[in-house]
């Protein structure tokens, strides 16, 4: 799996990719071609977690299987991309044998432009991460409609969560960079989930929360962080999940919720992962600002 990766001038430089997005003829998210277009952007997006995919063969390189036990990926997304448009992964080559360390990574288009950028660590660094590091409440949240009813520091309720099989091989499908403890036992003794299915697992919690909370309106994932503690993830075992509302707030097109979400092995109380999470919602796309001028992204 690591034949594509070359080392330059002090990078790791992943193999350019074309991720698909499955959804683009589906209807009612930000995926789906005709919802995207409606609201300013060039087409159906391709979801910030698929990108993440491209990540894993890269942060194995470079720091060992053991990333997938104590390592994270932190980035902030910067520009969407549509289903086909290649992009690949560049990140700083770690100090050899250094057992917490975090370096820069980010991923960009064939044009230069930066769809995500953050942080890659392993163990334990002594400085934050892009995301932690991140002011969270720097806009306000006094006009708040989609998320009117959500409160900094809610606690997000208790859920299981499992990837099982069949989701982990349905998402093999599309996957543009396979590694081989996705589709046979690894190490730890079972498959791997892939980015996609992790957070997926990881949102149960939010969305329990946000069901309650939150008015009709089209999301997309802002942000995303994964941290493995004690993984990693195995496909088939129920975790227990929770987490934390850390900030909701607006800018001119979106309302968002910054979250905390972990999954814990209840077998044996140790957390497994962690992830930080921050979720915009279109405001052109919700029911609460009809009638409201809003501007569309362009």
């Amino acid at each position: 799996m690591n034949d594509t990766i070359t080392a330059k001038d002090g990078y790791y430089v992943g193999p350019w990719r074309a991720p698909q997005n499955e959804m683009r003829d589906t209807s009612g998210n930000i995926h789906a071609d005709e919802d995207a277009q409606r609201l300013g952007f060039r087409g159906g997006l391709v979801a910030g977690s698929i990108h993440m995919e491209q990540l894993a063969p890269v942060l194995v390189h470079a720091f060992g299987e053991h990333w997938l036990e104590r390592g994270s990926i932190s980035l902030y997304f910067l520009t969407p991309t549509l289903d086909g448009e290649e992009v690949r992964v560049v990140m700083s080559v770690p100090p050899s044998g250094a057992p917490d360390t975090q370096v820069e990574a980010w991923m960009e288009k064939r044009d230069g432009d930066r769809i995500c950028e953050g942080t890659a660590a392993i163990g334990a660094p002594n400085e934050p991460s892009a995301l932690g590091a991140r002011q969270l409440d720097q806009h306000g949240d006094a006009e708040l409609r989609i998320l009117a009813q959500a409160r900094d520091g809610d606690t997000l309720p208790i859920v299981d969560t499992i990837v099982d099989d069949e989701t982990l091989d349905k998402r093999l499908s599309q996957i543009t960079e396979p590694m081989p403890w996705y589709t046979d036992a690894s190490p730890w003794g079972g498959r791997v989930p892939t980015t996609v299915n992790q957070v997926n697992a990881l949102m149960e919690t939010a969305y329990a929360y946000l069901r309650e909370r939150q008015a009709p309106a089209i999301g997309l994932y802002g942000a995303i962080e994964l941290r493995n503690v004690n993984g990693p993830m195995l496909v088939g075992t129920t975790y227990r999940s929770g987490g934390t509302l850390l900030h909701v707030g607006e800018t001119p097109k979106t309302e968002y919720a910054w979250f905390d979400t972990w999954a814990d092995d209840p077998s044996s109380g140790k957390r497994v992962i962690e992830m930080r999470m921050m979720l915009r919602f279109m405001k052109a796309s919700s029911p609460a600002y009809e009638g409201a001028e809003v501007e569309a992204r362009a």
